[in-house]
């Protein structure tokens, strides 16, 4: 068991060593970064100067091992435009983001497996055919074109929530719905199917033999079998949920790690780009890696 935890680990540390230079390479073909950040007036002497204060003037094999070496001490770097340290963007950053990812986790497992339960026992019906509709709706909406509906009709045209920005809770329900969506479908699915399966099974029919009501079978016996593929699953999806939310943030003004990344992408601030990317892998990685561990202790074939 201790080999198999250990062999995940060096995984996990080799996957987002290849996400280092997947990122290092790819920022750089967005073009020159001293386009963006130098006037349209500098001189040779200043554009000179802003390349040796890049470290832009070795090669980029060096550049990526100072760039490694400074992640081992634990330093991400200097934002290029801001002149700021990323660690500290990213601590500013980060609470919002968890903020926003939290209640979206949340409202994904309060909407989705009720949602599941009932579709799965009232199979073939009209309400397992309302939800599966929904269901499939929701895996059909794009997240940035639901964000702007949400907006439209809540905001502009019934004044009931604000349209973007962070404040009271308020400000929260419209990006968190809008977020979890990308769970809830998946999850309400997954419920349903895992929910039939477990209700057709021998031993359910054996516990109705004996007369227990069909609440106690549904919820007792029913979601508590179907309950491992679905914590699978939503544990895969609250990682995608705290490192997926750029879209969101974008349309909603959500001043998070998503929000962050995408102006250092505009701005082509390859530091800020490759440290918020780098944090939200090790985020999904670092769950992933408690999945995989909550597996072992689960399943003695595995040991």
């Amino acid at each position: 068991m201790t080999r198999l935890i250990f062999a995940r680990l060096v995984q996990s540390a080799a996957a987002l060593l290849l996400v280092t230079l997947v990122v290092f390479s790819l920022v750089r073909l967005t073009g020159d970064p001293l386009n963006v950040i130098l006037p349209e007036e500098a001189t040779k002497e200043m554009y000179e100067a802003a390349v040796q204060r890049l470290g832009m003037d070795q090669s980029l094999p060096v550049q990526y091992v100072r760039y490694l070496g400074g992640l081992f001490q634990g330093n991400l770097g200097t934002s290029s435009q801001m002149r700021v340290s990323v660690n500290k963007l990213i601590a500013e950053r980060f609470p919002a983001t968890l903020e926003l990812g939290l209640v979206a986790i949340g409202l994904m497992f309060v909407i989705a497996v009720p949602l599941g339960l009932l579709a799965g026992y009232k199979r073939g019906g009209k309400m397992d055919t309302c939800i599966r509709v929904l269901a499939l709706t929701g895996q059909s909406i794009p997240q940035f074109w639901l964000g702007i509906l949400l907006i439209l009709i809540a905001s502009v045209m019934l004044h009931w929530l604000p349209a973007g920005g962070r404040g009271d809770w308020s400000h929260m329900i419209l990006p968190a719905l809008t977020l979890a969506s990308i769970g809830c479908a998946g999850m309400i699915r997954l419920v349903r199917s895992s929910v039939m399966e477990v209700l057709e099974t021998d031993y359910i029919k054996v516990v109705r033999s004996k007369g227990m009501s069909e609440l106690n079978v549904l919820f007792k016996h029913g979601l508590r079998n179907a309950a491992v593929p679905v914590l699978t699953f939503g544990g895969l999806m609250s990682a995608n949920l705290l490192t997926g939310s750029i879209v969101t943030e974008s349309v909603f003004g959500w001043p998070g790690l998503g929000r962050l990344v995408y102006d250092a992408i505009m701005a082509r601030d390859f530091p800020v780009v490759q440290g918020v990317v780098l944090t939200m892998s090790a985020i999904y990685v670092g769950i992933n890696f408690l999945i995989d561990v909550a597996y072992v202790y689960l399943n003695p074939r595995l040991r």
